[in-house]
């Protein structure tokens, strides 16, 4: 072999330099600018849930349970294809590219959805609306897991994550607003809704131009002096010194992008466990919380003849302890451990899933104590469903991290998110308690089975830096 034949190999303490930073207000700027891909998520999802009786009024669409049901299985299609065919462009193109690509589809999407003339036209907005919303969470997850420090990355990656119960909160009160006739017809006010949705985008779209390329991402494609660059700008931006003792530093050498044969070798040949639990912690809570928050509005119609003007106050306190969760919980996954934490919180909405859907098919609850009930069950699940994303995320090498939270997205939601909704509409429009607990017996089983998989299968990845967890493909011995 002849010198020109080596692969050029660069040393760079980036991964050391981005773990070592102080919390500032670039850090503040990342969870802002990319924290509102949930809260988007949120306000689609909520404005669905909310708009339950408006969407079924013969003003405005006519939908029925079961057309309100596959809506929501479409969103989540679309979510799917997105977040496989985004989260690919964004291992290649880089993250910054992407989080503002797949912001305009959505952008575009929810305009569009306003403008929907029947369940034909609304089926399919919704779906490219879910395609932006599913791409933004591959490129968003991979930016904020390689920009936070170690020793930070589990609670602000719960919080960024629940914050989805923000853009829910925001939807509900505006749907109680939208929807009173001495406002807005109805006709009207659920367009302005989904409207609302696209002015913010835009918003969003003009405040991460003040985001750096991800230094990870650019140090793993051969431009270690950029990042490094970068990284000296977040230094400064950030008043750190220069450290006393030069920081640990790594080898890496120069490779063409991950293929799909990397991806796949990575998945079932070096980390065969951690797939199977991303699978399970993905699948599980995406059955159990599209099948019950896809649904809500109409089980709050059918079951307990909530007028279609009021399901927001409902939604209200069921969005707060969502995002309650995650903020109060999070540092426990620092401190105490993700597998500790993930198993319990798992276990927790398992049981309590498992007790209300048995207390509503007796009937021994009234809508406002249903809500409370779900409040309670949901402060855990939110928790939960949110180490989901954490797990699959800083658990495979950086060059494939985009799209391999887009494959366990896919994966996850393919099984337990598409099914749920459109089983439970279906499980709704018989009028049924008893149908419905059956639902609920299966996501709570779900649930217990994710606690289980993470006792067995969990990694101790708290305050470890990324490479550590997951050796990057690009990494060489010192030359």
């Amino acid at each position: 072999m002849t010198s020109t034949d080596v692969p050029a190999i660069t040393e760079t303490d980036v991964p050391a330099r981005l773990d070592a930073l102080p919390w500032s207000r670039f850090h503040w700027l990342v969870v802002t600018a990319l924290g509102v891909t949930w809260i988007l998520d949120g306000l689609e999802v909520t404005i669905v849930g909310s708009l339950t009786g408006a969407l079924g009024d013969a003003r405005t669409l006519h939908l029925t349970p079961q057309q309100i049901g596959l809506t929501g299985s479409f969103y989540i299609v679309g979510g799917v294809t997105g977040a496989l065919v985004f989260g690919r462009l964004t291992d290649i193109l880089g993250r910054k590219r992407l989080f503002t690509v797949t912001l305009a589809v959505y952008a575009l999407a929810t305009l569009a959805t306003g403008f929907a003339w029947n369940f034909t036209s609304f089926v399919v907005f919704r779906a490219l609306t879910g395609a932006g919303i599913g791409g933004e969470g591959a490129a968003m997850n991979s930016a904020i897991q390689e920009l936070i420090p170690a020793r930070f990355r589990g609670r602000t990656d719960l919080r960024i994550n629940g914050s989805y119960w923000v853009g829910a909160a925001i939807a509900a009160v505006g749907a109680v607003v939208l929807l009173n006739p001495r406002v807005l017809p109805v006709e009207i006010g659920w367009r302005v809704a989904f409207v609302g949705g696209a002015v913010l985008a835009l918003i969003v779209i003009w405040a991460r131009r003040y985001l750096p390329e991800s230094p990870r991402w650019l140090m793993t494609h051969g431009r270690v002096a950029e990042a490094e660059a970068v990284v000296e700008r977040i230094e400064r931006a950030s008043g750190v010194q220069p450290p006393a003792h030069p920081h640990p530093r790594i080898a890496l050498k120069a490779r063409q992008p991950a293929g799909l044969v990397q991806v796949a070798r990575s998945l079932f040949l070096k980390y065969p466990r951690r797939t199977a639990l991303g699978v399970t912690l993905m699948a599980t809570q995406a059955f159990c919380y599209n099948a019950i928050f896809f649904t809500y509005g109409s089980i709050l119609t059918v079951f307990y003849h909530v007028p279609s003007e009021s399901i927001g106050w409902f939604l209200l306190p069921f969005a707060i302890g969502n995002f309650l969760g995650p903020l109060l919980l999070g540092p426990l996954f620092d401190t105490l451990g993700r597998k500790t934490m993930i198993a319990a919180t798992y276990a927790l909405s398992g049981l309590l899933l498992t007790l209300t859907g048995w207390l509503f098919a007796q009937g021994a609850l009234d809508a406002a104590q249903l809500t409370t009930a779900w409040t309670v069950v949901f402060f855990f699940a939110s928790a939960a469903a949110s180490a989901a994303y954490l797990t699959v995320g800083e658990c495979f090498p950086l060059e494939t991290r985009a799209m391999v939270i887009g494959l366990f997205y896919a994966f996850g939601t393919a099984i337990g998110g598409i099914a749920g909704p459109a089983m439970f509409g279906a499980q709704i429009a018989t009028g049924s308690r008893g149908e419905l607990l059956g639902g609920y017996l299966i996501g709570g089983g779900l649930m217990l089975l994710a606690a289980l998989a993470e006792l067995i299968l969990g990694v101790n990845a708290e305050r470890r830096p990324l490479e550590d967890v997951a050796a990057p493909l690009s990494l060489a011995d010192a030359p």
